[in-house]
């Protein structure tokens, strides 16, 4: 039976790769909706850039809720200067047609997980947290209610991407990320250490290319334009891969290495906002929250996501 899934997500092409990487297993994983946040860019957007995504994969059956437009106690920050204007800059792909599904993500969230039995939905998280907060304000019992909830965020020893300490979803809102590590529901959490492992190298975007579709091809230039700036930045060749992480581990968990942990995040600080405090050694005899993973099979999980977007 596949694994019914919500994905929470602010779409840049990372975040589309994870969800048409889902959509592309049907065996394995049941897309129930997406649900979208502000995040790399502000929510209206991000909703749009999932629709289109969908549009060009020819799956426009899967919902798609726009959520919050703002972190729940602070500003929103974005992160066009990564991501371009729209958050999908790149490639021109058409305005979409399809409508947005009615209601609140949040909201969409809740009737979802309760409406199936206990501990059958899990929650893929590849943005702020903003709106799992706010379904688990709205029904306290949905935590208990969860498989799993699994996170692209986070850093430790890797460094932060938006400041020294702190990768960018959990920078953006640091107290729903709080809310959600402290829930009580199982949760793994990819962070930066993890998916800086996993690079668009040219080879590898070559051989998305080579599959030849339509999807493919946008997908070549949509994340070789979006990994310009990690280039720059960090001088590699190619930029990391991070939220079809969620999706790898979901279809592919053996790929992957780590260990469970207590953590964190530091919602006070001014200097390190959003940072994920892992107590990788357990110095702090505070029991494990997470399951914390390290590290990636990375040319085992671009045969993954390559082969699963080829039958798109």
């Amino acid at each position: 039976m596949a694994r019914p899934i919500i994905i929470d997500t602010d779409p840049s092409p990372d975040d589309a790769v994870a969800f048409l990487v889902a959509l592309a297993s049907p065996e394995d994983l049941e897309v129930l909706a997406i649900t979208a946040v502000a995040g790399n860019v502000p929510v209206h957007l991000t909703s749009k850039n999932a629709l289109k995504a969908l549009e060009l994969a020819r799956r426009t059956d899967t919902p798609v809720y726009a959520g919050a437009a703002a972190p729940l106690l602070r500003p929103l920050v974005t992160a066009e200067e990564v991501h371009g204007r729209t958050g999908f800059d790149g490639y021109d792909l058409p305005e979409p047609s399809t409508p947005l599904a009615r209601g609140f993500a949040p909201d969409a969230i809740v009737d979802l997980v309760m409406s199936r039995p206990r501990g059958e939905v899990t929650l893929c998280c590849l943005a702020p947290l903003t709106n799992i907060a706010l379904a688990m304000a709205k029904e306290p019992r949905l935590a208990a209610h969860l498989r799993e909830v699994v996170i692209m965020g986070g850093a430790f020893s890797e460094g932060g991407n938006i400041t020294p300490a702190a990768e960018f979803n959990i920078y953006v809102d640091p107290e729903a990320a709080a809310r959600v590590l402290s829930c009580g529901a199982p949760i793994v959490m990819i962070p930066l250490d993890c998916t800086h492992r996993a690079l668009t190298t040219t080879p590898r975007l070559e051989r998305l290319r080579s599959v030849g579709t339509p999807l493919t091809e946008a997908f070549y230039h949509l994340l070789k334009f979006n990994k310009l700036f990690d280039e720059r930045k960090y001088g590699w060749e190619g930029g990391p891969l991070h939220d079809a992480t969620v999706t790898a581990y979901l279809l592919a968990p053996e790929i992957f290495q780590g260990r469970r942990v207590n953590i964190e995040v530091e919602c006070s600080s001014t200097l390190t906002r959003g940072m994920t405090v892992v107590d990788w050694w357990g110095v702090t005899g505070k029991p494990a929250n997470v399951l914390f993973l390290r590290d990636i099979d990375a040319d085992a999980y671009f045969d993954l996501v390559i082969t699963r977007l080829a039958r798109l």
